[in-house]
């Protein structure tokens, strides 16, 4: 628990930090990247363009904030931040860095209002976040037999595969002589990438989009397209371009909060959009090969046929029933059958298919989809504990002000 005094410095601060958060972790990667320039390899530059990195930074500290001497009321908080960082192989020792400048940038931007107390109190709760962070990861590192020094490994890909109009996917082998490491379906790896245009090594997290088969790993990358807000996907480009069968990479363990119980026989729902599908492609393909007799329903909602990644392994044989719906279907897709719809999906509208009291609920996609998803199985009366998502990039649909 904290300390009296600081529960009631924080609590009577936290209006004022909430209205200022932005600007404080804005000012906060200024000065940190400032100062650390070898950082800005950990940072997707299109979350730092967009102000998604610092929004998701600024909530996760609110909710810490609020809720530090009951840290399990944030537990799946904690749990995917920690899996992201051992994806990236941070170190206990970078929360001294983190913790200097952020502390720095409150009184930068709160000014003569941060007095020493405030200060204090606001010191501790950091170091209690960051402690909690640093456990989790330790475990994590240690499960996984690795160190944040050698927390990646070369891969060469093996096969090259199109998907649709807009994807790829590479299946991963070690280039040593041991396997690959053991993942839960709905996991993700790390591949490094240099590019040398920016000056910048960047480190990405792709999700393994097939079940393990003891021998490889696969991933499926997107071409990022960007927009006003966001520059085009630096990485997803650069291995969309140069990632060809022979070429080695290196590459994280698996890690990620999003995993399926293998062990349970609850039936599973699965609602995906986009390259979202992935981490729940996996997850099918694992029920089919391993459990074909759990039952369930895989939802899946794209543009249009040529947007839809990994369609090709959609017949895999299982328990599951499959709801495709294309928003913008082309003359050329296959429409009309039992399991495929055109436009727009709505949840509502098949909650007799897909909503199940006893179902687990897996989620992944843009976030605003993500949002709707969960907003109408919670409507449904599904508990918030049976709903489980993944957010590619800054979690801004947990860590909200």
């Amino acid at each position: 628990m904290l300390a009296p005094n600081h529960r009631a410095t924080i609590d009577a601060t936290l209006p004022v930090v909430a209205a200022n958060a932005t600007a404080i972790t804005g000012r906060f990667y200024e000065r940190m990247l400032g100062a650390h320039p070898e950082l800005r390899n950990l940072f997707n530059q299109g979350n730092q363009a967009s102000g998604e990195q610092k929004q998701a930074l600024a909530g996760a500290v609110y909710a810490y904030a609020q809720h530090c001497d009951t840290p399990a009321a944030i537990e799946p908080l904690l749990n995917r931040i920690a899996h992201k960082h051992a994806s990236l192989g941070i170190s206990a020792d970078m929360y001294t860095i983190v913790g200097r400048h952020l502390m720095a940038a409150i009184g930068e931007i709160l000014g003569d209002a941060v007095t020493a107390e405030i200060a204090e109190a606001w010191d501790t709760v950091y170091w209690r976040f960051a402690g909690e962070l640093i456990a989790r990861e330790a475990v994590l590192y240690q499960d996984a037999g690795i160190t944040p020094a050698s927390f990646l490994r070369e891969y060469e890909v093996v096969e090259r595969v199109a998907e649709g109009d807009v994807a790829v996917s590479l299946r991963l082998a070690p280039t040593d002589d041991a396997p690959p490491p053991a993942f839960k379906p709905g996991q993700y790896v790390s591949v490094q990438v240099e590019l040398p245009e920016i000056s910048l090594r960047q480190l990405r997290q792709y999700s393994l989009s097939d079940a393990a088969d003891g021998k490889t790993l696969r991933i499926t990358v997107k071409r990022e397209v960007g927009d006003d807000a966001r520059p085009n996907g630096l990485v997803s480009t650069h291995l969309a371009r140069h990632a060809e069968t022979g070429s080695r990479w290196l590459v994280s363990n698996p890690f990620g909060d999003l995993a399926l119980d293998t062990g349970a026989t609850t039936p599973v729902v699965m609602v995906s959009a986009g390259v979202g599908v992935t981490p729940l492609h996996a997850m099918r393909r694992h029920l089919a090969r391993h459990q074909p007799q759990r039952r369930g329903v895989f939802v899946h909602v794209a543009a249009h046929g040529g947007r839809h990644i990994l369609k090709r392994e959609l017949d895999a044989a299982t328990q599951i029933d499959d709801l495709i719906v294309y928003d913008a279907a082309r003359s050329e897709d296959r429409l009309g059958s039992d399991h495929h719809h055109a436009g727009r999906f709505a949840l509502a509208e098949h909650a007799a298919t897909i909503v199940r009291p006893d179902a687990d609920y897996y989620l992944c996609g843009p976030l605003p989809f993500m949002t709707a998803q969960r907003d109408a199985l919670l409507g449904q009366g599904v508990a918030a504990k049976r709903v489980h998502f993944e957010v590619f990039g800054p979690d801004l649909l947990t860590a909200t002000l």
